[in-house]
Order: structure tokens, then C-alpha cells, then sequence
């Protein structure tokens, strides 16, 4: 197929040989002809030539961090019997113009390596190809494109700050670690309760003086040990943010799950838009959060009130931490509310100076439940600090289970999570 340069090339040969057969002039129409057979013995060349290549793409790392470098490793071999030409590499990369690299002429079983890094400064999902191979002749004059490899995706993870985890708060475990096992011991050192003897149990438990009381084999059961728990609610509501206001807020709950996950709590993400990962631990859950932030948009059609009920329905206890942007003084006093439900409540609130130079200086804030991000106070300094000194002095929040609430029994009508129909003491 012809460039641009080829066609330009024929076109003004076609001229060249109509201006030598209207004025009589045998030079102008050699000329045109010259130009024209030119273009077709460019083209001839390009077609006839067939390439026998072995082109492959390997991403290093997949997935990576915003601002964590990563790049594109190509490796070509000539599988052919023939010497190539010069090569032109194209690979598309999304929001970018691409890479485009050239690879000197390869002899049989020779092997060319290249690489380039790929932009991996804001997060989101980036479509890496197809890596196209352009064979072109000396005058670049035609081209052949070739499909060398398919599309590749690199994961780009939301940016990660070092905090501190939030302190552990004592709560309700109904399922007392079973479903997580590993982050848990088999037992723990504090008697808890008797019970009837099942197979497999350990015989050294028994409890004999009931076992004789009650004529039946009873076991010993100790308590496990509490599990640190960690409920995140991220709020990326379109009206509530801008673009820089958004990755701000995803950027600090990645980074909050991240330290609990490093502990070895159990960590669950709550978004304003529905989305809600459950209780887990271990690395797959913490990837799975990870990979659900780096796509994530912010939602037209999101319904604060109903996360919140949602929050305080399937509460607990444990540390919720609310992460917001711009946000009314009633919903602020809504998620302080929900203290009732679980053992700590940490309001994040990203000010407007803290991603827009030019806004004002924000007043100092009354709410010592609110930690207030600004330009000169960034979160992750923001943050430790905060946690070394709620570490230093005695907690006072008790988890009180409500033992009039069931979730079996609620629904996912929007209702007031803070009246006493809905099983939140006052």
C-alpha cells in the first residue's frame, strides 16, 4: 500500500506525464513515467517480500501502583531463511500516541530485544496493542502492516501512602474467625463456654466433672481471639467530587485497606455507587479491592442514605472509616451517628485546598471526629498522627450489641438507619 509519500509521488507523476502529452515534451513525459514506475516497483518489492518473524510482548509487572514504573518487553526473532529489512514496531498504547521503534536487519535465528515504559502515573486499566510490524522499502514509498501480537492490559492500582492501621476496637464476631482460619489461631487462652462433644474434637478437652453431670461427653471450648475488622466507605458520588477530588478519595481508601490488610485484619470496601466486597482477609481479597479502585468512575446515581443503612445494618463492630470530599454538615453528622454501630468512627475529608491550589485557606474545624485534609496538612501526616494519638490514650468505645436487631429481618427499602425502629439506641 502506498504512503503518503507514495502517493504524492504517482500523483505527480500522472502530472508530469498529462503536461508532457499536452505541450509535446518527450523529457516532462519520461519523467512522469519514471515516477510511476518507481511507485510500482516499490510496491512489488514491499509485496513479494514475505517476513517469517517471531514477536512477543511481555508486561513487567502486569500490575503496579500509580507512579511505580513498569514496561513493555518485546523480543523478535527471525524464524525466516532470509536476512529481514528494517522493521518498524507499532504498538498502541490507550491515551497515548504509542511506541514506535525500529529494529535493524536480522539474520536467520538472530533475536532483537527492545522495551519502553509505560505511563503509570494516574490509575485505571491500560490496553496495551496490537503490536503491529511495518515493513517498508528504502524510498518509503509503499508499506505492508502486519498483526504481531494482540492487546495486553496493565492493572494501575490507585496511589498507596504508608499509614498507620487504625487501633483495634472490640466488637461482636458471630462467626468467631471461622471463615478465615489462617488470620486466626485455633483457640484462645480465655474459657469461654461447654459444650457437647462432636468427632474430631480433642479428647484433652474434655470437661469431666460436667461430662459426669450431665451424662453425656462436653467439651471445653476456649474463646477465640478478637479479629481486627475494617469497614472502608469511600464516597464517589458525581456531585460530591471533581475528577482531582475523586482520585484523592480512592487514592486514601487504598490506602487505608492496605494498612489493615498488612495486619492481617479483615478488611471490607463500601462505595456510594452499591459496591460492597464483604468481610475477608488475605492478599486475593485485598487484589480484588484493588483491581474494583483502579476502574472505578464516580456514580450519577448514588444513594448516600442507603449505603449508610446498609453500613449499620450489617455492622459488627469494628473501625469504620468514611472517606469523603465535599459533603453537607447533616451527612457528616449521619456517618459520627453511626458510632453506635461499630467500635470507632474516623471521618476523612478531603478539603478543597488539598487538590485545588488556588482555593482559600479552610478555617480551623470544630469536629475533633473529623480529620480535615488541606494543602498543608496531607493525609498520610494527617492520618499518623492522628492514630499515634488515639494509640496513646485509653479507648473508651465499647461495641454494645443491639440484641433487638435481626438483619434477617430487614430489607433494602431506604429507612432512617438512626430511629428506634431500625434498632439504633439514641
Amino acid at each position: 500500500m502506498p504512503t503518503r509519500q507514495g502517493w504524492t509521488i504517482a500523483f505527480g507523476g500522472l502530472a508530469f506525464i498529462v503536461t508532457g502529452r499536452v505541450l509535446g515534451s518527450l523529457e516532462l513525459f519520461l519523467v512522469g513515467a519514471t515516477l510511476l514506475a518507481l511507485v510500482l516497483l516499490c510496491s512489488m518489492y514491499v509485496g513479494l517480500t514475505r517476513l517469517r518473524i517471531d514477536v512477543t510482548r511481555e508486561l513487567h509487572p502486569p500490575r503496579v501502583h500509580a507512579g511505580s514504573p513498569s514496561r513493555v518487553d518485546l523480543r523478535v526473532e527471525n524464524i525466516g531463511r532470509r536476512r529481514t529489512p528494517v522493521l518498524g514496531l507499532r504498538d498502541a498504547v490507550s491515551g497515548t500516541r504509542g511506541a514506535n521503534l525500529l529494529v535493524g536487519p536480522l539474520a536467520t535465528g538472530e533475536v532483537e530485544r527492545a522495551a519502553y515504559r509505560l505511563p503509570t502515573d494516574k490509575r485505571g486499566i491500560l490496553e496495551i496493542g496490537p503490536l503491529r510490524v511495518v515493513l517498508t522499502d528504502p524510498f518509503t514509498i509503499s508499506r505492508v502492516t502486519m498483526t504481531a501480537s494482540g492487546v495486553s492490559e496493565l492493572t494501575v492500582y490507585p496511589h498507596i501512602d504508608t499509614l498507620t492501621p487504625v487501633p483495634l476496637t472490640t466488637g461482636n464476631d458471630p462467626m468467631a474467625g471461622a471463615e478465615h482460619p489462617n488470620a486466626l489461631g485455633r483457640s484462645g487462652e480465655d474459657f469461654y463456654a461447654l459444650r457437647q462433644y462432636q468427632v474430631g474434637d480433642d479428647l484433652r478437652r474434655v470437661h469431666w466433672a460436667s461430662t459426669a453431670k450431665h451424662d453425656e461427653l462436653m467439651v471445653r471450648q476456649d474463646e477465640l481471639p478478637w479479629q481486627g475488622r475494617a469497614t472502608v466507605l469511600a464516597d464517589i458520588r458525581a456531585a460530591a467530587n471533581t475528577p482531582a477530588s475523586l482520585e484523592l478519595v480512592i487514592s486514601a481508601a487504598a490506602s487505608v485497606v492496605t494498612a489493615s490488610a498488612r495486619r492481617q485484619d479483615l478488611v471490607r470496601l463500601l462505595t456510594t455507587d452499591g459496591s460492597d466486597s464483604g468481610f475477608a482477609a488475605g492478599h486475593a481479597h485485598v487484589e480484588s479491592i484493588m483491581e474494583h479502585l483502579a476502574s472505578v468512575e464516580a456514580s450519577h446515581d448514588a444513594a448516600f442514605r442507603r449505603v449508610i443503612a446498609r453500613a449499620a445494618r450489617s455492622s459488627t463492630g469494628g473501625a469504620l472509616i468514611a472517606i469523603v470530599a465535599t459533603m453537607a454538615s447533616q451527612e457528616i453528622e449521619q456517618l459520627a451517628r453511626l458510632r453506635q454501630r461499630f467500635g470507632s468512627v474516623t471521618i476523612v475529608q478531603f478539603d478543597p485546598s488539598s487538590w485545588n491550589p488556588h482555593a482559600p485557606a479552610p478555617a480551623d474545624s470544630a469536629r475533633s471526629n473529623v480529620l480535615r485534609v488541606t494543602a498543608n496538612k496531607p493525609f498520610a501526616e494527617l492520618w499518623n498522627g492522628a492514630m499515634r494519638r488515639t494509640r496513646q490514650r485509653p479507648s473508651r468505645d465499647k461495641f454494645v450489641p443491639d440484641p433487638a436487631y435481626d438483619p434477617r429481618t430487614s430489607t433494602d427499602e431506604p429507612f432512617d438507619p438512626f430511629s428506634r425502629r431500625a434498632g439504633m439506641p439514641r
